[in-house]
């Protein structure tokens, strides 16, 4: 039977027909009852396909089972699904990476996606080679850009570490190469099982970098470095991408030695 038809009059309503002197007044009257009943899953299915227009919202009944801290906006799913977890082959993007993780101190990673094509723009792709011939008025310049984050220790420190990539590609060869010696063989976990938020490979790196000259480096910047650039896979294990940044990342180990 259709799902839309009319339910049988009941006696209440009956009475309210002849109270009426009108049958016919019963049954207009449970139609509209019925209307405004389904009025309210009229407007939650519109408010569904309005949120998944907008990629905000309640995630569709098909979505992949994903780690559970990117939120439902596109731009965050796309650099999960993409890009998180995931070796960098290019020594610009890496120090990007780098860069980026340092300016996130304090603010959402979202706040950097969304900002990161203007971040590219003002830093020269994050050519370290480039970004070192950065002054005084560079500074200037940028901390007027609303289009960056601000912060005027981050902006000075991203030059002095584009500074100090020259010194270290000078003395160890290659950047990514460098870098790909701190990963870890199996991810670090918590005593409760929980992924950590530094661990003492991370505190290592960061305190050669710091050796070096670097700065807004620290353990806990470190650690997000090391699980955005694959240096440790910390996709949750039901996560659908977690094989795939698995095999990228063993791919990209073979041959190479680590730290001890």
């Amino acid at each position: 039977s259709s799902p839309h038809r009319l339910r049988p009059i009941c006696s209440h309503e009956r009475r309210t027909a002849r109270s009426t002197s009108n049958l016919m007044g019963a049954t207009i009257w449970r139609s509209i009852l019925l209307r405004k009943q389904k009025r309210p899953q009229r407007q939650k299915r519109r408010n569904c396909r309005r949120n998944a227009s907008s990629g905000h919202g309640i995630k569709a009944m098909d979505e992949p089972a994903r780690c559970s801290w990117p939120t439902a906006s596109a731009t965050y799913l796309e650099y999960h699904d993409h890009e998180w977890g995931r070796p960098t082959t290019g020594e610009h993007r890496l120090f990007e990476k780098i860069c980026l993780e340092g300016f996130q101190s304090g603010l959402s990673w979202l706040t950097i996606l969304l900002k990161r094509p203007r971040f590219r723009e003002v830093f020269t792709d994050f050519d370290y080679r480039a970004v070192a011939e950065f002054g005084s008025d560079d500074v200037e310049r940028l901390l007027l850009d609303a289009g960056i984050v601000r912060h005027r220790g981050k902006i000075e420190a991203t030059i002095n570490n584009a500074q100090r990539a020259i010194e270290l590609v000078e003395t160890e060869g290659s950047l990514v190469d460098w870098v790909w010696e701190w990963a870890v063989a199996e991810p670090e976990r918590t005593n409760e099982g929980g992924v950590p938020t530094q661990t003492v490979r991370s505190a290592a790196l960061a305190k050669e970098l710091k050796r070096r000259g670097w700065k807004f480096f620290g353990p806990t910047t470190a650690y997000a470095f090391m699980q955005s650039e694959a240096l440790t896979n910390d996709h949750d294990a039901t996560c659908f991408v977690h094989q795939a940044c698995q095999d990228e990342r063993q791919a990209f180990l073979a041959g190479r030695t680590l730290r001890p």
